[in-house]
Formats: C-alpha cells, sequence, structure tokens
C-alpha cells in the first residue's frame, strides 16, 4: 500500500507542476505580458474572464489527480510485472528509441481521435464531455480541463501504451512532455506556427491551434490530438478550417 502511495504523491505533484509551468508560462506571455504584441494572432478576439479560468484549473487538478491514479495502479502494484519499461538502454536497438515515441504518438491520435469523437455522440456529450466544452473560447488553463469520467478516459491511453509498446523511460518522459505541449497548444486561443507552415507538407497533416479551436467554437468536427489526417479521412473535419487558418494568416502577416 505504501508503494501504490509514494507514486500517486509523485506523480499527483509532477503532473500539478507540469501543468502549472507549461500552462503557466504561456498564459502568462500571451494572456498578460505581451497580449497587444500577439493581438493579430488571437484567434477569437474575445477574451475568456476569470472565473472560467479558476473552474479550468480547479477541473485540472482532478485530472492530475486521475492520471495520478492510473500510474499508481500500473506501477505499484502487481500489474508492474506487465509493464514494457526498460531500464538498460541496450535491451532494444538504438533505433527503437525514436521508433517507439512515434509509434507511441500514432496509437495516441488514434485512441484520441475515436474516443473523442465517441464522447460526442448526444447520448454521452452532456454526462462526459460537456464540462470540457463550456470552454468555448479556450486558454492553456482549459488542456486538463475534463469531466471526472472524461479524465479517466484519456488516463486510460497510459496503461494501453505500457501494456503493448517497450519503452525507455526517457521515451517515454519526451512522449508524455510532447502531449501536453500540444494539448496546451491546440488550448492556446492564439496561432503561433510561422507563415512557412502553410505551403508546407506539414499543414496538411498536422492539428493547429485553429484546428482546435474551431472544435470548441462550433463543438463539432476536429476531433484529432496531432493530426488531421483521421478528421479529412473519416470526413469530420470542419468545412471552414482552410478559410479559418487563412483568414487569421491574412490578419497576421498581410497577404
Amino acid at each position: 500500500m505504501e508503494t501504490i502511495n509514494q507514486f500517486f504523491l509523485t506523480t499527483t505533484a509532477l503532473n500539478v507542476i507540469r501543468y502549472f509551468v507549461l500552462a503557466g508560462i504561456p498564459f502568462l506571455i500571451f494572456y498578460r505580458l505581451l497580449t497587444k504584441r500577439f493581438s493579430s494572432s488571437k484567434i477569437q478576439q474575445r477574451f475568456a474572464k476569470s472565473k472560467t479560468f479558476r473552474r479550468e484549473i480547479l477541473h485540472s487538478m482532478q485530472t492530475s489527480m486521475i492520471i495520478g491514479i492510473t500510474i499508481a495502479i500500473m506501477l505499484g502494484t502487481p500489474l508492474r510485472a506487465y509493464v514494457n519499461v526498460y531500464t538498460d538502454i541496450n535491451a532494444y536497438p538504438l533505433w527503437w528509441l525514436p521508433v517507439s515515441f512515434i509509434i507511441a504518438i500514432i496509437v495516441h491520435d488514434t485512441y484520441f481521435y475515436w474516443t473523442h469523437r465517441a464522447i460526442h455522440h448526444p447520448k454521452l456529450f452532456k454526462h462526459i464531455h460537456l464540462e470540457h466544452h463550456k470552454s468555448t473560447n479556450p486558454s492553456p488553463w482549459t488542456s486538463y480541463s475534463l469531466h471526472f469520467l472524461e479524465g479517466a478516459l484519456e488516463a486510460m491511453v497510459g496503461p494501453i501504451l505500457l501494456l503493448i509498446i517497450p519503452f525507455h523511460p526517457i521515451v517515454l518522459y519526451l512522449f508524455v512532455t510532447m502531449a501536453f505541449v500540444m494539448n496546451v497548444y491546440g488550448h492556446l486561443g492564439f496561432e503561433v506556427v510561422p507563415k512557412w507552415f502553410r505551403q508546407s507538407f506539414l499543414f496538411e497533416i498536422m492539428n493547429t491551434s485553429v484546428h482546435h479551436n474551431l472544435h470548441h467554437e462550433k463543438s463539432k468536427g476536429n476531433y484529432g490530438y496531432y493530426f488531421r489526417i483521421w478528421d479529412r479521412l473519416m470526413g469530420t473535419e470542419h468545412p471552414d478550417y482552410v478559410k479559418v487558418f487563412d483568414q487569421l494568416q491574412k490578419k497576421r502577416f498581410g497577404k
């Protein structure tokens, strides 16, 4: 019992610290210190109220605890024997490090797309996903602002990955960090990609802050996490996405 409590306290504390650092710094920059400088990059011109930020932070603490519980169960109980984490970096070829990272991103994106799309079903939305969508104009604080059940659903991608993919701790740390950075970027409320991005192949496959912001504003379509691929394959990308993105880029950079 002591072991599982240790894992819970440690992972929850680390999640809370990561949340306040990786969400707090962008919030401070874009919403407090340099708001005027980035005004042309604001996706929705209005700003959420302070009480919205407080609600989001409160629910994010709940989500951090849920993630802590999930990791504690996986690493602090007999389930640990089934977790594919190796500490000897030579246990697998070095090329497996980047490959395992890429596989984790692809699995996570697929899991997120289909679970996210599922909880938009009318019979599930109000019970699971409505809390997150109260933030129609998201900010970095929105990234972990989830209903208890959605938090548990999101956390389950961890056990799935740990049970099917051998991870070195370095890769696992990089993946968790990357996932949260992308989460914050999607909810940033500002578009920050450079001008050249629109004409590159990356625009055709990668999500942007505009992409997910449109999902919050319209409450449908654009269900992907990292990529546009599933949305485009399944016909669920919002039809106005490219137009809205181009309008904002024109505002940022001119013609």
